[in-house]
Formats: structure tokens, C-alpha cells, sequence
């Protein structure tokens, strides 16, 4: 059985039993406490926490998800995936332990003919909660299960929660049972490999608090409405049906298994390290294609770290296979093939997501090589001092600044006779692992306590009525006061109010918060932010500058309607700028982020090389053409799918309801799903300029524009300029370029003739300078300052000439000068002067010290500087101090 299809009869069969069927949510998820969708529930839980109503009583996913905490496990258990997929069934305050168990166990147990899974119920073995009574007499009664086939367990394994206060509750899990060749009899307690998790039901009925860890906390009392959530792994499904001893020989996995083992040569199930290759090639390529599908990209931070080490472990894994040359236009494209039927987008979205793909293994290969450079270096050097070991730090340095594999490294090293420092490298890796999870221990602690707005969000959502009117009555439901609710607010506070309706915008899709006011009887506030706390609620931060505001009062917001406009027309103007790079640059170029203000947009797109001028050009004019026609800007409010039939453009990892909001402007010239305000027709945009154009990351471009009235100023400040330029060069506008480059060209000229002549000057003085040495200690020195010169290599040069005019003696030369107004010494010793224990370098600290600065260099010649050109004498005194003290 296909994988796809036994996610097909798992919707199916909840679909007939009442769930509404929910898309999958995107990988990248807008909990600012995690990178990615790691469990089917993240998109459920302002549901299961009640701090948003659910729009429906019961429902059933096939949720993708991410999750790399066992990265190192991955192709070594039959079951570690970066990428899987989490088929759920959910209630939310509906049905309760009885039908979630009744449900499991008739799909499960079903026979295929029928649309059920056609598991035998002798394979099936349970878990419950060791003092989940409740569900244990479930299992007997709904299912039939013997008991020596149910296994009560600890809050170890059976008892979920989040490790923070809120709600939590028993667990139960099914488990498939291998048979007696995979390991040991006595079911899931043995915690053995012979027994599959495949499916676990959350029974969600406690509220916890004084969480003291994740399974030590105090139980408040049951909750109004108890929840279910489930989750059965659609891999481990897989793998079981179809037969196959893990999940990376699944029909979705092993295509890209069978390619890498055909372009590697070397045969899988021969060698257990190969496999272990084999299997990380085959899960990684997937998990780094959905991520590219949902819009993640290669980057050095955050989600796209991420994919960077999942794309960069692949290319590792294959090198030590044998294959060093580029292989992701072929591995890519068979995992596009295996993933298209359940996820269409990988193949419509093609284009795009091979480009990111092939530019970061490039990438990489270069990375690669610079690495090998900088480690056969170190192998040469620990060679040379008669070790056999490379310093753990070295190692860590390869593998944190260059992004060279610890394999690699290890491998590399073995091949040229020598050891790595693995305990030293480890420590050092497990220090940045601390430091990382600090971090993410602080953002969670940071994160905002979203209950307080539970309440509010039960009354329902609130109304934005910004499309239409700039000012809009209401009532206050709710003040918030360094996040707690209180009843009202007075002069000089910064508090957050909630009001049944609102006419000024939420920050989102890009575009930035109105700014306006809000008024009532004897009050008034200055909104400083606008916000979504929680989906459907909007937040005013507000500073109140007169009066006392308190909850129940009338109220009506104000929106800035100069500053409304503005941002109408950088948020159209992104519209334009969007689709007039598609038609310069084609499909590929789709946006990857946006900000808009008044007067002012930046568009980020997926693009792998900068623009030229003659292209930006043609992006502006294809924009300013759209304004010019004046075409008219609609919105419609439709179902999702409609939309995306009707080729509207999605931003990746926004996320959507089942209705979304489309502007058209020039009908299907510029379509897409945006929830921003926008002009009514594309001439009230009035102008846009492109002002700049630059690379953030290795496949993403930026170009930033300025709007209306802040483009015209921009050009008139230009126009200006232009003409200052014609009066003061008396040449006429048409001929300035070359007027410029002439009076550039001379410029350098008499700049570099001006050069050779003061090193013309400094040279003249050798003779001088050789006369002036004197005795210091063993050693024959020359400390002078030369005035100013026009660089350090000329004073450098100098030095060097006097050391060597002086002969075999012990010498050391210390030339300061005044360069641009800042001081610099150079300091040049021979080898009987470095013997006697003179160091340039040392001396060179010395002399940086006294110009208040910093310097050092290697023993035979260094340099040093500062701020202080007044302080040349005593740096040059200094160097003679070191040498007398040495």
C-alpha cells in the first residue's frame, strides 16, 4: 500500500465520520518558540489551549513536520526521519476517550477491502497510563484486547504535556509488533525495536501548574472541555504495509536511496556504514525539498541553518560514498517524482526550488575545497612539529567557521597518518550545543503567556473595518498592563486595548501598523503598535496621554489617514514591483519577504545574481507602465482552493484559512492573496524608484524602492544635483558621465605622480637614516619619524632597505610617519637581532601601545598604529625601552 494512499484512507474514513478535513500547515510555523511544524499539533494549539475558539468541533490532517534533534540517529534506526508526516484526529471538546479509541482501532483493524488498514489485532499491543484506569477498561471493552496485551506505563512514556502550565493529560500508544526475528517477547515494556509505536491518543483533560518539569507538576483540576490529539505516523505505517524493514525504503524514500547508490556505484545492504549513507542521502534530500517547497532557504541563522545542514550533510555523505562531483540536480529530481502525488507543489514549483538547491551544493563544493586547503595546512604544520594529533580546535574552526564536516576531517586525517583531537572537538561542540539551547530556553521564557488573551478571543474575533472607513465606534473589551488584565488605564501608562472593532490595521503580510488614535469620553490615546496576539485578535498598544480609559467604555479609532495612504501605495506598489519581475525575470523570481511603509517598500525575491542596470530599468518602467494605465485594484474574499485555481500567488510560510483575501490589480496581471490595504486604482500610486538593489543570502535579491510623493522628492533632490554638477564643471547634463571620468582620470594621475615622488622623497633619505643608527644594548638601531607619507607600504619599503643597508649586525629599524593624520611604525629586524631576542613584533606592540592603538606582526618585520600622531617620539622611545629591557 502507497504511502499517499494510506493517507487517502485515513482522511477518508475520518471525513465520513464527521472531521473536517484540514490541509497540512507549512513547516515553517509562526511560534516564535520553534523553527518548524515539529509535532502535528503545533498548528491545533491555540485550539487545545482554548486562546482561540475552534471554528470546528472535530477535525483530521496529514500534517508535515520537521524535527532534527536525532539528526545523528537518522539512517541508523529503521525509524529516525528529519521528515515525516503525522495523520491526526482531533476533538475539541466533542468525543472523548471511547470514540478516539473506537476510531483507532476500527481503521486500524478494518480490512483493506473494506478502507481500513487491514492490520491483524494479534499484531496490536497497548499502552496506557499506569493510573488511567478509564482507558484501560476501554481497550477491553471497544477493542477486545486481551490484557496481557495492554501494558500500563509511567509519565514517562504515557503522560503528555507541554512542561509549561496549561493544559495536559494520559496518553495511550499503539504498537506493531515486528515478530520474534527483530527481538524479544514481552511487548512494548521491553523497549525494544521489535515493537513499533504507530499511533498515539492524547486524552487532554487535566489543567497542570507549578510546573516543575515535564513530568513533575501539580494537577489544578480537570478541564471544561476535554481535547483530543492524536498522531499515527504515516512512514512507520508505510513501512510496515509495504513490507520493508524501515522507513527509508518506502516508496516516497527509496527512489532517491536507489539513485545514490547508482551514481556511487557501491551496493546497498553490503556495508553498514555505506547504508547508514545511503539512508541519510535519502531522508535528507526529502526533508531539504519540502523545506525549499514551504520557502525555507539556505542561510547561516534560524530555519535556513537548518536546511544549510541538511543539504551540506547529503553532499558529506556522498563524498564518502566516492562522489565528489555535484549530484543534486539528479537526487532532487527523483525525490520531486516520489513526493508529486501527495505534494504537487514540488513539481509546479520546480524551477525555483532546483536553483536553491544546485547554488547551495555548489556553494558547498567550493566550501569544501577552501576547507581541504586550510586543513592540509594543518596537517602539514602537525606533521612538521613531529605530532600526530590535530588539535581539536582546529578541527571545530574547519567545522564551525568553514562548515567542514568532522567526518571529513577525521577521514582526511586517517589517510595522511594522523589522529584528531575528537574529545577536545567534542567538548567544543558540546559547549555551542549549551550555548544554543540557552537560547532557546530564553526565547521560550520570553515568549508571551497568550492565555491572557483567552477570554477576549472567546467573545469572538475582532472586526477590522480599515478597507472601508478610516474611523470606526466601538467599545473597549479588555486592558492589558504588563500583560495583565486590569479594568482601566491612566495618564502616562503604556497599556494594550482590545475593542470589539477597529479600523486601524494590524501589522502583517509586510506591511507595517497604522498609526492614529484612539478616543472616548474624557480620554484619549496615541496607538504606538498594532498587533495579532492570537489569530483573530487584534492588539492596540496604546500610551494614554489624557485621561483614564477603562473596560466597557465606547471608544473610536482614528487611523492617520496621510500615513494610511502612504502605506496603501507602497503596498500596491510591491504588487507591481512583484509582477514586474516576473515578466523581466520570469516565474522563478517569487517573493521571499516584504516590508511597506509609507513611501517606502522593500521586495525580497528568490533570485541568484545581482540585477543589471538595464534589467532594473525594465522593472521600473514595467511598474510605473502599470501606474500610468491607472488599472483598476479589486479585492474578492473566496475559498482558498478558487484562488490558487485562479492563479493567485501565495507568500511561502504565510499562513492561510479556508477563505482568503485576493487583490487583483489589472485583473490576472497581478493577482495574490493579501490581507494589506491597497489603492483603488494603480495611478494613486503615483511614482515608484528603484533606489537600490543588493544580495541577502546566496539565492535571494533585494530591491527597495521609494513611493508617490518620497519618489518624486528623491528625484527632484537628484535633478538638483544634476544641475549644481552642470554649473559648477560648466559642461552641459548629456556630456557630465564623461566630463567625470576625465576629471577622475587626472585625478589618479596626479595622485599617483604625486606618490612616486614622495617615495622618491623617502628613498632619498637612506643615506641619512643609515648615518643616524646607535648603539642600544647588542644591537644597532635606527628610531626615526619621517614626517608624513602617503603609505605604509613606502614607510615598510624604507625599513627594509635600512636594515639591509646596515649589514650582518644586529639590527633593528623603527620608522614611524603620519599617515592621513594617524600614526604608524614599522618595525624591521635581522636574523642576529632576532637571535639576540629582538621580535618585530613584540617591538611593534611596544610602539602601538604609546599612539594609543594596537599592532604586532610577524618576528622579522611588524607594524603598529593609533590615533595619536603626537605620540610618534615616545612610540619610537618605547621600541628603544623594549630593547633595553629585553
Amino acid at each position: 500500500m502507497k504511502t499517499a494512499e494510506i493517507a487517502r484512507r485515513f482522511l477518508a474514513y475520518f471525513e465520513k465520520n464527521d472531521h473536517t478535513i484540514v490541509p497540512s500547515a507549512s513547516l515553517v510555523t509562526d511560534d516564535p518558540a520553534l523553527l518548524f511544524t515539529v509535532a502535528g499539533m503545533v498548528p491545533f494549539i491555540p485550539y487545545l489551549s482554548g486562546d482561540v475558539p475552534p471554528p470546528y468541533p472535530r477535525a483530521a490532517d496529514n500534517q508535515k513536520c520537521i524535527r532534527t534533534n536525532d539528526i545523528e540517529e537518522v539512517g541508523k534506526t529503521p525509524r529516525h526521519g528529519t521528515f515525516f508526516q503525522m495523520l491526526g484526529n482531533w476533538s475539541f471538546g466533542d468525543y472523548f476517550k471511547r470514540d478516539a479509541i473506537g476510531y483507532a482501532w476500527e481503521l486500524l483493524t478494518m480490512p483493506e477491502d473494506e478502507g481500513g488498514l487491514g492490520f491483524d489485532p494479534a499484531d496490536l499491543w497497548v499502552t496506557v497510563y499506569e493510573e488511567d484506569d478509564e482507558a484501560y477498561d476501554l481497550w477491553r471493552e471497544v477493542a477486545r484486547l486481551p490484557e496481557d496485551r495492554i501494558q500500563r506505563l509511567g509519565k514517562d512514556t504515557n503522560y503528555w504535556s507541554t512542561g509549561l502550565p496549561g493544559p495536559a493529560g494520559p496518553c495511550s500508544e499503539i504498537f506493531f509488533d515486528l515478530g520474534p526475528e527483530y527481538g524479544i517477547d514481552g511487548g512494548p515494556a521491553t523497549d525494544d525495536d521489535r515493537y513499533v509505536e504507530i499511533w498515539n491518543l492524547v486524552f487532554m483533560q487535566y489543567e497542570i501548574t507549578n510546573v516543575r518539569s515535564k513530568y513533575d507538576f501539580d494537577v489544578v483540576g480537570e478541564l471544561p472541555a476535554k481535547n483530543i490529539d492524536t498522531g499515527m505516523g504515516l512512514e512507520r505505517i508505510a513501512f510496515i504495509k509495504q513490507g520493508v524493514d524501515n522507513m527509508y525504503e518506502t516508496d516516497q524514500v527509496r527512489p532517491v536511496l536507489d539513485k545514490a547508490v547508482e551514481l556511487s556505484g557501491r551496493t546497498y545492504g553490503a556495508d553498514h556504514e555505506d547504508d547508514v549513507r545511503f539512508r541519510v542521502v535519502a531522508d535528507h534530500v526529502r526533508s531539504s525539498l519540502m523545506l525549499l517547497a514551504d520557502g525555507v532557504t539556505p542561510s547561516n541563522d534560524g530555519r535556513g541553518y537548518i536546511l544549510r545542514r541538511l543539504m551540506r550533510r547529503v553532499i558529506r555523505s556522498m563524498r564518502l560514498l566516492g562522489v565528489e562531483r555535484p549530484t543534486f540536480a539528479e537526487l532532487f529530481a527523483v525525490s520531486r517524482d516520489a513526493m508529486a502525488e501527495a505534494y504537487p507543489v514540488v513539481a509546479e514549483d520546480w524551477a525555483r526550488i532546483s536553483q536553491y538547491a544546485i547554488a547551495e551544493e555548489e556553494t558547498f563544493l567550493r566550501t569544501l575545497a577552501a576547507g581541504s586547503a586550510l586543513l592540509d595546512d594543518s596537517l602539514a604544520q602537525t606533521k612538521a612539529s613531529g605530532g600526530t594529533t590535530i588539535p581539536g580546535s582546529e578541527a571545530f574552526l574547519l567545522h564551525d567557521t568553514y562548515g567542514f564536516p568532522i567526518d571529513l576531517t577525521l577521514e582526511i586525517a586517517q589517510e595522511a597518518g594522523l589522529t584528531v583531537d575528537r574529545a577536545a572537538f567534542d567538548t567544543l561542540m558540546q559547549e555551542q550545543r549549551q550555548r544554543a539551547k540557552a537560547d532557546a530556553r530564553a526565547r521560550k521564557r520570553q515568549l508571551a503567556d497568550t492565555s491572557v488573551y483567552r477570554d477576549l478571543r472567546a467573545r469572538g474575533e475582532t472586526v477590522f473595518t480599515g478597507y472601508t472607513d478610516l474611523q470606526t465606534e466601538s467599545t473597549v473589551l479588555g486592558i492589558l498592563v504588563d500583560g495583565m488584565s486590569v479594568d482601566r488605564a491612566a495618564t502616562g501608562q503604556i497599556a494594550e486595548i482590545i475593542l470589539a472593532e477597529t479600523a486601524l490595521y494590524a501589522e502583517s503580510g509586510g506591511q507595517v501598523a497604522d498609526k492614529g488614535i484612539i478616543v472616548g469620553p474624557g480620554y484619549e490615546l496615541d496607538v504606538l503598535d498594532v498587533q495579532k496576539p492570537v489569530a483573530g485578535l487584534i492588539s492596540h498598544t496604546v500610551e494614554v496621554t489624557s485621561g483614564e480609559v477603562g473596560v466597557g467604555q465606547p471608544a473610536t479609532s482614528v487611523v492617520d489617514a496621510e500615513n494610511r495612504r502612504g502605506a496603501r501605495q507602497a503596498h500596491s506598489a510591491t504588487h507591481l514591483v512583484h509582477a514586474a519581475l516576473r515578466d523581466t525575470l520570469g516565474r522563478s523570481a517569487t517573493q521571499a519577504g516584504s516590508l511597506n511603509r509609507a513611501g517606502y517598500l522593500r521586495f525580497d525575491f528568490s533570485w541568484g545574481q545581482a540585477l543589471s542596470d538595464d534589467t532594473k530599468t525594465e522593472i521600473e518602467e514595467i511598474a510605473n507602465n502599470a501606474v500610468r494605465e491607472s488599472l483598476e485594484v479589486t479585492t474578492r474574499v473566496l475559498p482558498l482552493d478558487e484562488a490558487r485555481s485562479l492563479g493567485a500567488i501565495a507568500l511561502f510560510g504565510e499562513k492561510y484559512g479556508d477563505k482568503v483575501r485576493m487583490v487583483d490589480i489589472g485583473g490576472p496581471w497581478s493577482r495574490e492573496l493579501c490581507a494589506g490595504t491597497h489603492v483603488s486604482t494603480s495611478a494613486e500610486v503615483g511614482l515608484i524608484s528603484l533606489v537600490g538593489e543588493s544580495s541577502v543570502g546566496a539565492s535571494n535579491r533585494r530591491v527597495e524602492a521609494l513611493v508617490g510623493l518620497d519618489a518624486f522628492r528623491q528625484l527632484a533632490a537628484e535633478r538638483a544635483l544634476v544641475s549644481q554638477l552642470t554649473s559648477t564643471l560648466k559642461t552641459p547634463r548629456e556630456q557630465l558621465p564623461a566630463r567625470i571620468a576625465e576629471l577622475t582620470a587626472s585625478l589618479k594621475a596626479a595622485e599617483k605622480k604625486i606618490a612616486a615622488y614622495e617615495a622618491k622623497a623617502l628613498a632619498d633619505r637612506l643615506p641619512a637614516l643609515v648615518e643616524k643608527a646607535t648603539a642600544v644594548g647588542p644591537h644597532r638601531v635606527v628610531a626615526e619619524s619621517l614626517g608624513t607619507a602617503s603609505s605604509a607600504d613606502d614607510v615598510r619599503s624604507l625599513a627594509l632597505q635600512v636594515r639591509d643597508r646596515l649589514g650582518a649586525d644586529a639590527t633593528v629599524v623603527a620608522l614611524g610617519a603620519e599617515l592621513n593624520g594617524r600614526p604608524v611604525v614599522v618595525v624591521a629586524t635581522n636574523e642576529a637581532a632576532r637571535s639576540a631576542g629582538a621580535k618585530a613584533g613584540v617591538l611593534a606592540k611596544a610602539a602601538a601601545t604609546a599612539l594609543g592603538g594596537g599592532g604586532g606582526g610577524r618576528d622579522d618585520v611588524a607594524q603598529g598604529g593609533g590615533t595619536d600622531a603626537s605620540a610618534l617620539p615616545s612610540a619610537l622611545a618605547a621600541v628603544k625601552g623594549a630593547l633595553n629591557a629585553a
